[in-house]
Order: structure tokens, then C-alpha cells, then sequence
């Protein structure tokens, strides 16, 4: 689909293997309730770090799901459950190299390292263990193909001071009330909020809504985020541009699109990469 770069979300499992997963659960995107229905939590939730990766590998994936069982993308691959399994990030690191080599490109990888407070909690620091996977498959070597990327500022400092991690890093930003981890959000999206960033990360990727308000006559606005970043020298890619879930005030893809390249995004986390591709190839941007 022409992507610059593919994401990968970082989970562990209980014998520490890497996999790729949006979350740390697994009901919404596997049969792990049909499969083993007595290994939930109190709070009813699958978690990954409970199952060994054989057993994950049992597992078949599906379309993700809300609270409800319902499809969260009705329009997207049909539901029910897959022949396909959870990827490791091994797996999926093979898979882009090799497309690499047979296609004759530089796609790069964007791994999020997810929750890492709540997993070191559980027993296992992801940090180490995925920079070991990334110098086995060399990319110490072309460090521009790698941005690494974290809701946790406290990890990304980690990652920059502590493991001398010799990628980009880029500091998510959501809501406080996400509980992505014990940064506060709200402090970085006030006026300066960002300063402390300059030095530990290398850009932002904020919630979409971060970027865009609507004034009272229902005109959209840019705020002062992109403006801020770019004044410290940080790139910014907001995150996640859906053609099937796009925010008040945008009637496509293409819309929404081309407001964020006016207000001067370096980047974009879209789900549908091949219309983003096609919109910068005709319009002349590069991001």
C-alpha cells in the first residue's frame, strides 16, 4: 500500500516473547474465550501476559469487537474468526524484510512499546527485550528506519538515557482519563507543555482532536500544538486517520487529510495508507 513505515503495538506474553498486539487483551480480536474460558481475570478480561505464546498461537484472530461482541469496523474484513494467528514481532520483522528485499524498498517499522509500568508490574521490561530483537534483525544499522514510540514519557526517558536506544523516539499523547500511564497528558497539550520534551524525544503523536477545534460558527481551527512542536525542533504525527471513523467536521478522508497537511503535520498514523499515499502523490506533499 506505499507505506513509509508499518506499527507495530508490543505486548509480552508469559514466557516473555514479543508479540504484536493493539492491546493487552484478547478477547476483542480472539476466540481466547471460547478457547479458555477459565483463564480471565476478576474483571472478566483475557490478558496476553497470562498466556504462554504456544497457547496464543492457538488462538485465531478476528475482526476487533466492542464490550458488546459488535464489529467496532462494520465495513472491514468480515467478521467471525480467521485462520490467522497472533504475529510475534519476530515474525512480522521477517515479513517486512522480506517484502523489503523482493520489492526493492525501505519500508521502516514504528513498534509502540504498550504499558510498559503495567508489564514491568507483571514481571517482564519490554525495553530490553525488543532492542535485542531489533539489533538481531540489524537495525542498529539503518536507524532511520526505526521511530520507536511510547505513551509513557518515563519510558521514553528510559529508552533514551538509560538503553541508549539509537532510534527516533516519539511521545503519544492522549486523554488523562485513557489511563495509558501515569503522564499527564493535559500538562503537555497546555501552552509550553511540550518543553520538557526537547532532548528526550524526537516528535509527538497526538489524538487527532488535539489538533483540530470547531469554532462556535462551525469553522475548523488548528491550535497551537504543531506550531509548539516544530519551535523545538519535534516532527509531529497524529494518530489515526480512519476513512470509516472520521471526526466532526470532515466529510472524507481526503478532507481531513489535507487540514492537517495545511496545519503541517510531518506525518500521519492512517489505516488506510494507500489513500494517504495517493493524496500526498497528487497534491504534491511530502511528509
Amino acid at each position: 500500500m506505499g507505506a513509509d513505515f508499518i506499527e507495530q503495538d508490543i505486548v509480552a506474553t508469559a514466557d516473555d516473547e514479543l508479540i504484536v498486539l493493539h492491546d493487552i487483551h484478547l478477547e476483542q480480536v480472539t476466540d481466547v474465550a471460547q478457547r479458555f474460558a477459565d483463564r480471565s481475570r476478576d474483571d472478566g478480561r483475557y490478558y496476553a501476559r497470562d498466556f504462554t505464546l504456544a497457547e496464543i498461537k492457538q488462538l485465531r484472530l478476528r475482526e476487533r469487537v466492542d464490550a458488546d461482541g459488535k464489529p467496532v469496523f462494520a465495513s472491514r474484513f468480515p467478521t467471525g474468526f480467521t485462520p490467522f494467528a497472533v504475529p510475534t514481532l519476530a515474525e512480522e520483522l521477517a515479513l517486512i524484510r522480506g517484502l523489503n528485499r523482493s520489492r526493492q524498498s525501505t519500508t521502516g517499522i514504528y513498534p509502540e512499546i504498550k504499558k510498559p509500568e503495567w508489564h514491568r508490574n507483571e514481571g517482564v521490561d519490554i525495553a530490553p527485550l525488543l532492542l535485542e530483537i531489533l539489533e538481531t534483525f540489524g537495525y542498529p544499522n539503518t536507524p532511520n528506519q526505526v521511530w520507536l514510540q511510547c505513551f509513557d514519557l518515563a519510558e521514553n526517558d528510559r529508552l533514551r538515557q538509560h538503553w541508549a536506544a539509537p532510534y527516533r523516539l516519539v511521545q503519544l499523547i492522549g486523554e488523562d482519563s485513557w489511563n495509558e500511564s501515569t503522564t499527564r497528558y493535559a500538562e503537555l497539550l497546555s501552552p509550553g507543555g511540550l518543553t520538557p520534551l526537547k532532548g528526550t524525544v524526537d516528535g509527538i503523536g497526538p489524538w487527532i482532536p488535539h489538533l483540530v477545534i470547531q469554532s462556535d460558527g462551525g469553522d475548523l481551527l488548528g491550535t497551537h500544538l504543531i506550531e509548539e512542536a516544530h519551535a523545538l525542533e519535534l516532527e509531529v504525527h497524529p494518530y489515526t486517520l480512519r476513512a470509516d471513523a472520521l471526526p466532526s467536521g470532515f466529510n472524507t478522508l481526503e478532507e481531513l487529510l489535507a487540514f492537517l497537511t495545511r496545519e503541517g503535520i510531518d506525518g500521519v498514523f492512517c489505516d488506510f495508507p494507500d489513500r494517504a499515499v495517493a493524496f500526498f502523490d497528487n497534491h504534491g506533499f511530502a511528509v
